[in-house]
């Protein structure tokens, strides 16, 4: 994370970065004749970055970028994708926080910010430590969502989910135990932080210690666990839901 180069490609992500106009950008590469060139969002998009706009045929584009499925656009940005944590003490209302607790799969880490952003969560805590962290892949799998969903770095989980209770958060951890109760009878409305931890390793036991409720997704036929990330969707929906009824 931070102020190094990234790069993105694809319409959807690189639409998203130039949209954005939160980040510095340093090259746009577009392939003549290609979907991008194309496309109005990109177009519409490219309007507020002339200076940086750069035509290869379509021969040099993939002699440089044809391992990737870019769609025709590449852009290179530099920018602080990640931020920190804000105080929600004086916020009330309909408040939905995620917290990941181990993710390391840069795959699952994209397609949950992109389910996140889907979902309306005002935004996900990632630890500085055993996580991935927002790296180009993670950004790429999102499809341009990390523009859209704030994304907080923290030090301590733990003590981070301690200051959110302070603030009259509750706590859901999403952990198979027998304390849980099934996903869809939880309440999630008001100021909720939802925990989620790694497919492997689960959440730390003194992050689920300190949470209000456990919470589980109960399985059928022979696969005991869902993909994280599709974890994630069917809790956050139904949070949706809950808050649209």
């Amino acid at each position: 994370m931070g102020k190094d180069q990234h790069t993105i490609f694809g319409i959807n992500g690189c639409a998203a970065v130039l949209e954005s106009r939160r980040y510095k950008i340093t090259d746009i590469l577009i392939q003549s004749g290609s979907p991008a060139e194309r496309d109005g969002k990109v177009t519409h998009a490219l309007g507020y970055h002339g200076g940086h706009i750069k035509f290869l045929n379509s021969t040099q584009f993939k002699q440089n970028f044809g391992k990737w499925r870019t769609q025709g656009i590449i852009v290179r940005f530099t920018g602080q994708i990640d931020q920190p944590l804000p105080s929600f003490q004086k916020q009330h209302g309909d408040i939905g926080l995620l917290a990941l607790d181990r993710i390391e799969d840069p795959q699952n880490l994209g397609q949950i910010i992109r389910t996140s952003e889907c979902a309306g969560i005002d935004g996900i805590i990632i630890p500085k430590h055993d996580s991935c962290g927002v790296t180009d892949t993670v950004m790429q799998v999102s499809q341009g969502a990390f523009t859209q969903v704030p994304i907080y770095t923290v030090s301590n989980l733990h003590q981070t989910i301690t200051a959110l209770k302070k603030d009259e958060f509750w706590v859901i951890a999403m952990e198979n135990g027998v304390k849980a109760r099934d996903w869809h009878k939880m309440d999630y409305k008001g100021k909720v932080l939802i925990v989620i931890g790694s497919e492997g390793r689960g959440i730390k036991k003194l992050v689920l210690d300190s949470s209000d409720f456990q919470a589980t997704i109960p399985m059928q036929g022979k696969t005991n666990s869902l993909n994280v990330s599709a974890a994630v969707s069917a809790v956050l929906f139904e949070r949706l839901r809950q808050l649209s009824s």
